[in-house]
């Protein structure tokens, strides 16, 4: 009944689609209004919003997006009807040669002979659709409607296509809804892990490699202290770790079923008149070295971690940051086990993601991905391992919701999609239940009746991309990682050059204690240093001056502010270190 009450309101997904998707359309109306030679090319509604493709001479700057906002809201003020209508195959493609528009006659010509061509008419504007839309223009608010950016795309993604330029926008029942939705914008771009990370000194992207990330030295501390957590949490649950190699011959990927699945996304040489492929993924070697000496079922589970770099080919209108690159290290383990510990080992997984994620603060839902069209493997193996995922996490009391068709490859799979301190959300962790691999590398183990078996096998990444996890929690925590895990930890700020070498001495007992950190020696004032360390997001300043000189003391500010006051330097470390050891979120 909750459902049926809310089926008109955006708590109904369905709706809320409904409505964004009309949206496209009056975006592409006020578009052919005030610019009737642009082409159009589609207009969907995505998880944020809604955008429209269209073919122009030249960008759209921000004040022609200002006007065709302002059209939108002449559109919605005029309530025009929406009225769908079907035609003929070649009714259809006639009405938009007529028309001029040169995508929508491709993309008829490309549907299936027995579809049903459908349009949807608002006015003077007709636009091919297969729906479904609300009943009138009027039913939008046009004061909620804001368009965000305007961005180039390639027709279909296809890069040797036409490039158009993609206008994006959002659109609410209520103003109010707007403004908060744009607050949450303006935060997040003040969080944009791209500036933060030039800001901070993390990492750069150079056109020298584009999507190819240099880490810089207080990245590399970051990532480094991050690598350190998730080696000490798997040696806990029982992993070992490997490292196999970069690159493999064509064979191997062959074998897996990488070659014919994903080879668009690889990079491939000859060595020895042999082709070979720089590897995009951990799996194949994984198999290798099970596979290199006999296992018995009492090994079994056998857990093998690797933080492997992996390459792939993105195309360049992709690239974003370090949520995408082309080359990345992946935290890929796998764990090979009898098919009576599947649904044990898939809970014990679960648990270890639980207890990761929430040292960072994020929250998780599951989504459960079933078989592609795209796929090895027999329907019923898919449905039993698909039945064995939902077993495992109903049984923990787990929500899930079900994502049909986009398995991989060679197994369905459970996707964690995390949540920032913004509520946005980010798909990181993997469980992928895996029958088809074991069987083409012909994987066994002896069981206990002394015959030989075959294993089954899970594929997971907790945080996935390294870098993109990187990204992610630095959008999270707005560059002001916890202690545990900051790159700085401690900034010794001497007040005077009288209390330069004191403040030396002090950073020299802490580093020799573990802590990473700095003296800022400059000859400035010292609320220019503390603005500066402040902006620079270290947890703790240690101000030294005169008086804490004569009593062996540090003034410690926090980051966020607080005068904790002077104390010794056994106090601070001690309040430091309990904070790293708990891996406390400040």
């Amino acid at each position: 009944m909750a459902e049926e009450n809310n089926q008109y309101t955006f708590e109904s997904e369905t709706y809320r689609k409904t409505y964004w998707h009309t949206c496209s359309h009056v975006l592409a109306q006020a578009m052919k209004r005030l610019h009737p030679e642009v082409k159009l090319a589609i207009g969907p509604s995505i998880d944020n919003g809604f955008y429209y493709d269209f073919d122009t001479p030249e960008p759209f700057t921000e004040g022609q997006l200002a006007e065709l906002e302002a059209e939108m809201r002449k559109i919605c003020k005029e309530k025009l009807k929406l009225e769908r209508f079907e035609l003929p195959r070649a009714e259809a493609i006639k009405f938009m040669e007529e028309k001029g528009e040169p995508f929508k006659v491709e993309l008829i010509h490309d549907l299936p002979e027995d579809a049903v061509i459908s349009f949807y008419r608002q006015g003077e504007f007709t636009d091919l659709c297969a729906g479904p839309h609300l009943d009138s223009t009027g039913r939008i608010k046009g004061n909620a409607i804001k368009l965000t950016a305007c961005n180039a795309a390639y027709w279909r993604g296809d890069s040797n296509r036409e490039t158009l330029q993609r206008i994006y926008g959002v659109a609410f029942p209520k103003k109010d809804e707007l403004d908060e939705y744009l607050a949450k914008l303006e935060e997040a771009r003040k969080r944009d892990h791209r500036r933060l990370g030039r800001e901070l000194g993390l990492f750069m992207l150079r056109d020298e490699g584009p999507g190819f990330p240099f880490f810089l030295p207080k990245g590399m501390t970051l990532k480094n202290t991050l690598l350190d957590y998730w080696r000490r949490v798997h040696k806990k649950y029982g992993y070992v770790e490997i490292s196999t190699p970069i690159m493999l011959n064509r064979q191997l990927w062959e074998r897996s079923g990488h070659w014919d699945h994903y080879k668009n996304n690889m990079y491939t040489t000859v060595i020895d008149d042999v082709d070979f492929a720089v590897k995009p993924m951990n799996c194949p070697g994984g198999m290798l070295v099970y596979a290199s000496e006999p296992h018995s079922y009492k090994e079994l589970p056998l857990r093998v971690g690797e933080i492997g770099l992996v390459h792939r080919h993105e195309l360049s209108g992709a690239l974003h940051g370090l949520f995408r690159v082309r080359c990345f290290n992946q935290d890929d383990a796998h764990v090979f086990m009898t098919r009576d510990q599947m649904q044990d080992v898939i809970q014990e997984t679960v648990r270890l993601f639980d207890e990761v994620y929430s040292v960072f603060g994020l929250s998780y839902t599951i989504e459960l991905s079933t078989m592609p069209e795209d796929h090895i493997g027999t329907v019923e193996e898919w449905e039993r391992n698909q039945d064995i995922l939902k077993a495992a996490i109903t049984a923990m009391g787990k929500d899930f919701v079900v994502n049909e068709g986009d398995g991989a490859f060679y197994g369905p799979k459970l996707d964690f999609h995390l949540a920032d301190s913004l509520g946005r959300t980010w798909q990181c962790g993997t469980i992928q239940l895996d029958s088809q691999l074991p069987e083409r590398f012909e994987l066994e183990y002896t069981g206990e009746d002394g015959q030989k078996h075959r294993p089954v096998m899970i594929h997971r990444v907790v945080l996935g991309s390294i870098e993109r996890f990187i990204g992610v929690i630095t959008e999270h925590f707005a560059g002001a990682f916890p202690a545990w895990l900051a790159p700085v930890q401690v900034k010794l700020l001497p007040v005077t050059d009288r209390a330069a070498e004191y403040a030396e001495a002090v950073s020299a007992r802490l580093d020799a204690m573990g802590f990473r950190v700095e003296v800022d020696g400059r000859n400035e004032k010292i609320g220019k240093k503390i603005r500066e360390a402040t902006l620079e997001k270290i947890p703790y300043m240690l101000v030294v001056g005169d008086r804490d000189m004569e009593n062996g003391t540090v003034s410690v500010r926090h980051r966020s502010g607080e005068d904790l006051g002077a104390m010794s330097l056994e106090e601070f470390a001690a309040l430091l270190g309990n904070e790293v050891k708990e891996m406390t979120i400040k």
